[in-house]
């Protein structure tokens, strides 16, 4: 029986353009959507001939953008925007394409591919065919009122029919089109029903049969009464227009009739012609030829055309365990200029891991893993046969350095610190987790297994299926050498792949001048800093935790006297239950589990009111804050100096804060408080080596600075420009003078402003009511009314955009900037109102220490170190004699470190203080 393939051409169109960055070929026209288009159809023609083999098809497309829709309602699609400009010139070379294939290219004036669609489904029904539409369009499923006629989605591989309508509509395909008509298409602006979605479509449509009956219905005092009973009945002309604008037509003439839509094959030379025209060499491949033929389409400005990738072949992968294949892998690498690289260690603190193996890709599937230490614990445990690490790390260290090879990782920055302990210094570099980071933060996490399978629909080998979990859990080193290949190579695999994906997103989505003046140069300045470290003072730590200790046993007794009785403090449970039911504290909240909310949001909120029994709550968030300090800080410290260096190691995150901020872990140092001297104390403990000072080198309120030159606010730039203090003139502004609390008060209006705080959140913080918080909102508003602008603008921008951008182009993603629910949507418009400020300041920070390093070399001051980055801070150890000299480098660095790329209409103020210990610095 003839089976009749329609494929939904426009479809394929847009999916193909937005799938693959901007493409040109050697006649410089744009061809990234005919590209895709074409790699798209032709893996289609596979697959279908491999299904069930039509015997016909056609590509249907749209003539133009009106029909004989726009004569019945003039608003018919008219929201829609125009095509892409670069898309508007390929829409013939898709035309040459489809016809290269042999295949009929069908378009009528008036008619939508749609209706062409429906024409050619009902001719083909009425001669016994069966017909598959490629296409998951929802008015394209009202045509699956016969059985013989299916859709096939290609985005998502699967077949669809009556029962897919039905599940996802409410209703069969017969009856689609009523729904479609009461729900209305925001999309192609087709009117419908006010307030009547997918499922109350659906349930009217059931009760009434149809369209007609339930707009019938209506008019009946059965019906009944409220908005939705009004709605219809206000709407019923157009709940009837929008019936007729979702019918397909099928009552024209076909173009070309069905007999000549037999599929015939495809003919080699004008497919051949087509693609060497465009030079579309890995088709030309496929095609069965290639060699000598026009470059392959490149990306604009520079970059891979993106294709699809075989699937990770993990047999594919090589176990080198001789020098001979090592050198054969090291000459392919240098010929072509890359390669990915990934270590596998015995420890996830690169500063103290033992190296296991080294893997090595160079295109996909061309991948290799060099074990350099397995085998067993045991004496009596065989060693397998593998290279010597000195063998093998000398053969890769030319490799690893050369200026003309790049190699590419995947946080790359472990790897470096463990090559670097091993006298290996990586370089040029890229790195995917960066990559990923600057292209979509706040999209998704930038793991390696989760990119895998966003990007490649691929899922890595997990860890724990190699090396066990629980008590059975073994060492990489412990894992038999084929099943290490097959896990080590298939990540260096992975990154080679995401890299080619992410290097060609780069300059199509305006990334590459985040990724290259800020991002990809920081990856080995950042790795020198965690393989420097800092010296704590061990002695003094003890000394703190004994005294942390003592304070904490304090402050339990006080928290049991106020609360009537002992309790466990730690525990949520005991905690809610003695504040709301025992003491009988107002707020109280339980959540699913039935244990009242006291997280420090709810205790902080209570600890501000006065009342009785409020204290203990203070007492609690002190006993809290202790207690998080000494297992944190003094406790921990003690534990993560390393034994080789006497110093603690922090790990830093290039990738863990949204707006581009780094973090630390291990310890986190970003979470030692500010100004409390709990926290100078811990400071204390961290010090400088014998002859040497540490220096710390502040940035004096950059967001403020960046506020004032983004929300271009004349008062706080003149301000800023002449030294006054922004505290006090905002006090002036607000309060009509100046003392202690307005200053205060104005301080935490500065900062809070900027966050995007609400009047609750500023009544909370000043103590004062919602009103009068909103009183001061609304003065700030007026007396600078550039920061209201900017927010309100901000705000525009994201929602259109679903993203922000700081001054350097990095962008931060909000998806929940539109979400329905209200406490996610105000969240993400906070964040995004800051965001740019930000994250601006993230960059400039990071800017600042690319250049620091060469900057103290030019000076003759090399041997000054640069140890930690915390908030706006820098920290620097360097012989006493030095400071003076150092000072001025530093501070030249980090106040014109935004230049050349941004000028700032305020000078950024940088405050340096020194001393034998991080505290005495401050």
């Amino acid at each position: 029986m003839p089976h009749l393939y329609l494929v939904d051409g426009s479809g394929y169109i847009f999916r193909a353009y937005h799938r693959l960055p901007p493409l040109t070929n050697k006649h410089g026209e744009p061809v990234g959507a005919v590209y895709g288009y074409t790699t798209m159809l032709w893996k289609l023609a596979d697959e279908v001939h491999a299904a069930d083999g039509p015997t016909h098809m056609a590509v249907i497309l749209d003539k133009s953008s009106k029909t004989f829709r726009n004569d019945l309602y003039d608003q018919y699609k008219a929201h829609r925007p125009p095509p892409p400009p670069d898309l508007v010139p390929q829409f013939p070379m898709i035309r040459d394409a489809t016809r290269a294939f042999s295949l009929p290219c069908i378009e009528t004036e008036g008619l939508e591919a749609d209706d062409i669609i429906a024409c050619y489904t009902k001719a083909a029904l009425a001669q016994g065919w069966s017909v598959t539409i490629v296409s998951s369009d929802k008015d394209l499923m009202q045509l699956m009122t016969d059985p013989s006629v299916d859709l096939y989605d290609t985005m998502n591989n699967r077949r669809l029919g009556p029962a897919y309508v039905e599940e996802k509509f409410g209703v069969g395909p017969d009856k689609l089109g009523d729904v479609l008509a009461l729900m209305g298409d925001s999309v192609d602006n087709v009117p419908g029903v006010p307030g009547v979605g997918p499922k109350t479509a659906a349930k009217l449509i059931a009760e009434h049969g149809d369209l007609a009956g339930v707009l019938a219905a209506a008019q009946t005092p059965a019906f009944k009464k409220g908005k939705l009973k009004d709605n219809l009945v206000e709407h019923a002309d157009a709940a009837r227009l929008s019936r007729e604008l979702v019918t397909l037509r099928c009552d024209v003439a076909l173009p070309e009739p069905l007999d000549d839509l037999a599929l015939k094959g495809i003919p080699d030379a004008p497919l051949r012609a087509f693609l060497e025209h465009h030079g579309f060499k890995s088709l030309l491949a496929k095609l069965g030829g290639g060699s000598g033929v026009a470059d392959a389409p490149v990306a604009t400005p520079a970059s891979v055309p993106m294709e699809e990738d075989p699937p990770c072949d993990h047999a594919a992968y090589e176990t080198v365990v001789d020098e001979d294949a090592l050198d054969r892998w090291i000459t392919i690498a240098r010929h072509q200029g890359w390669v990915a690289v990934d270590t596998e260690t015995s420890s996830t603190d690169a500063t103290q891991a033992e190296l296991v193996g080294i893997s090595l890709a160079l295109h996909p599937n061309l991948a290799c893993y060099v074990p350099l230490a397995h085998g067993g614990t045991d004496l009596l445990a065989e060693t397998p046969v593998q290279l010597s690490p000195e063998v093998a790390l000398a053969r890769l260290k030319p490799l690893l350095e050369d200026p003309a090879v790049l190699k590419i990782g995947h946080n790359l920055k472990f790897d470096m610190i463990v090559l670097g302990e091993r006298g290996i210094d990586v370089a040029p570099h890229d790195d995917t987790i960066v990559m990923s980071f600057d292209l979509d933060a706040g999209l998704h996490g930038h793991g390696m297994d989760e990119l895998a399978a966003t990007h490649l629909s691929h899922s890595c080998i997990a860890y724990k299926d190699v090396v066990g979990t629980g008590k059975s859990q073994r060492g990489f080193h412990e894992v038999d050498l084929p099943s290490a290949t097959r896990y080590a190579a298939e990540d260096a695999d992975v990154t080679y792949r995401l890299w080619k994906r992410f290097k060609a997103r780069l300059p199509a989505e305006g990334s590459t001048r985040v990724y290259e003046m800020v991002d990809r140069p920081l990856v080995p300045v950042v790795a020198r800093m965690e393989r420097r470290g800092i010296k704590v003072d061990r002695a003094r730590l003890a000394a703190l935790s004994e005294e942390f200790a003592q304070q904490i046993a304090i402050t339990e007794k006080e928290v049991h006297d106020l609360a009537g009785g002992p309790f466990t403090i730690g525990s949520p449970k005991q905690l809610g239950d003695v504040l709301f039911d025992r003491l009988g504290l107002k707020g109280g909240r339980k959540g699913k589990s039935g244990v009242y909310s006291t997280d420090v949001t709810e205790l902080e909120r209570i600890a501000r009111e006065k009342g009785p029994h409020t204290d203990v709550v203070r007492k609690v968030l002190e006993w809290r804050q202790l207690t998080k300090l000494k297992n944190t800080y003094t406790d921990a410290l003690q534990a993560q100096i390393n034994p080789k260096t006497g110093r603690v190691h922090t790990s830093y995150s290039l990738t863990g804060a949204q707006t581009g901020r780094l973090s630390s872990t291990e310890p986190n140092l970003q979470n030692i408080p500010i100004r409390t001297e709990v926290g100078r104390q811990i400071r204390e403990a961290f010090v400088a080596e014998d002859g040497h000072v540490l220096l710390a080198a502040d940035y004096s309120q950059i967001e403020l600075r960046l506020a004032a030159h983004m929300a271009d606010v004349p008062a706080l730039r003149d301000a800023f420009a002449n030294g006054d203090d922004i505290h006090s003139l905002t006090a002036t502004e607000l309060f009509g003078e100046v003392n202690r609390d307005t200053r205060a008060r104005a301080k935490t209006i500065n900062f809070a402003i900027l966050y995007g705080i609400s009047r609750w959140g500023l009544a909370g913080r000043l103590d004062v009511s919602a009103d009068e918080a909103q009183g001061m909102i609304d003065r700030y508003f007026e007396r600078f009314p550039g920061v209201n602008r900017y927010m309100a603008e901000t705000l525009t921008q994201v929602r259109e955009r679903g993203f922000t951008e700081t001054l350097f182009g990095r962008k931060t993603h909000f998806p929940r900037i539109k979400s329905r629910q209200q406490n996610e949507r105000q969240g993400a418009e906070r964040a995004a109102i800051n965001a740019p400020i930000q994250g601006t300041s993230a960059d400039i920070i990071k800017r600042a220490m690319i250049r620091m390093e060469p900057a103290l070399v030019t000076a003759g001051l090399g041997h000054v170190r640069m140890l930690l980055q915390v908030h706006d801070e820098l920290v620097f150890e360097l012989p006493e004699a030095d400071v003076e000299a150092a000072s001025a480098v530093i501070r030249d660095v980090m106040a014109t470190a935004a230049e050349p790329a941004v000028k700032l209409s305020v000078p950024l103020g940088v405050e340096i203080g020194t001393g034998h210990s991080w505290g005495a610095a401050h």
